[in-house]
């Protein structure tokens, strides 16, 4: 499946459906954790208006989720 073309605003929403809370924000950066499993690895996620493909794939690979999956939360 293709990776989609997501903003950050999106990423954060997609993300909280999973589990993960905003931490802390420095500047336009914001940085989540998951709120019950500590294993899962932080998040740091921009707020751009489209979030680059390399750092969605990362993102998904840290929170253990398939591109599949990641399209049904937005």
């Amino acid at each position: 499946m293709k990776l989609p073309v997501v903003s950050g605003k999106e990423a954060v929403k997609a993300f909280g459906k999973l589990g993960y809370v905003t931490v802390r924000q420095t500047g336009s950066h914001i940085r989540r954790k998951h709120q019950s499993d500590r294993s899962k690895k932080p998040l740091t996620i921009p707020n751009h208006k489209i979030v680059g493909k390399g750092l969605l794939r990362k993102l998904l690979r840290d929170a253990e989720i398939t591109i599949e999956d990641f399209c049904s939360l937005i």
